[in-house]
């Protein structure tokens, strides 16, 4: 089913949607190119899980999926790309086994992979947000920044599902740091003026997930955007 989380709590689930792969086809008929899929079941399991709905995604839209949720094995990785994934992004599995994340760059491409970094005062939050860690946001994409990384979409988990604006300030110390890095905000998007705002500091990408379920942003103001 299509749920949110608010802040990544488990027992605040909302669901939206049943069917995932309608609300995929929706997107596409409104001309936008790319999905940001995430696997929460995955996410707490450490494994993917809801395989079928990747499967039917796939084979059912043109759209280009980045995908994300308790990836952590070469297996995985393979199968996924062979079912024509655009870009698969590596959570947990960086901050706890980083040398596996960095052959996993190094075997397959960095342009296959986006290091998803999820933080609550800028330090790295994992499994599907149900454990702390002490390690910053800048030190970890420095990690592999230096191995190859092309791609990061970081997730501030203070506003995410909370409909009142993205944090500004962080992104805008990553592009500073990183300024080579293709960097996706995510977490707080809620209106077409967030999204440009966010164009506007030169962030690559932004994800937009409950603004579009809870009706503060249009399929079609996305398409103008």
């Amino acid at each position: 089913k299509c749920v949110r989380l608010t802040q990544g709590d488990y027992r605040k689930v909302k669901v939206y949607r049943e069917d995932p792969v309608e609300v995929a086809k929706e997107f596409e008929a409104a001309d936008l190119e790319y999905l940001h899929l995430v696997d929460l079941d995955g996410a707490k399991k450490g494994r993917v899980v809801n395989w079928k709905v990747i499967e039917s995604i796939q084979a059912e839209t043109a759209l280009k999926v980045d995908f994300g949720g308790g990836v952590k094995t070469a297996g995985e990785v393979e199968e996924l790309l062979e079912l024509g994934i655009d870009q698969i992004n590596i959570g947990s599995l960086a901050v706890k086994e980083p040398n596996k994340f960095i052959s996993f760059i190094q075997k397959y491409g960095s342009e296959n992979f986006v290091l998803s970094a999820d933080v609550k005062n800028e330090r790295i939050q994992l499994v599907g947000w149900t454990e702390a860690t002490t390690t910053t946001i800048y030190d970890l994409t420095a990690r592999f920044e230096k191995e190859g990384l092309q791609y990061i979409t970081c997730t501030d988990i203070n506003t995410d599902g909370m409909l009142q604006g993205p944090n500004f300030g962080l992104y805008k110390k990553l592009k500073k740091r990183f300024p080579k890095l293709k960097i996706t905000a995510s977490g707080g998007i809620s209106s077409v003026t967030d999204l440009k705002e966010l164009s506007y500091i030169n962030i690559h990408g932004a994800i937009v997930g409950k603004a579009i379920y809870e009706n503060k942003i249009s399929l079609w103001d996305l398409k103008k955007v």
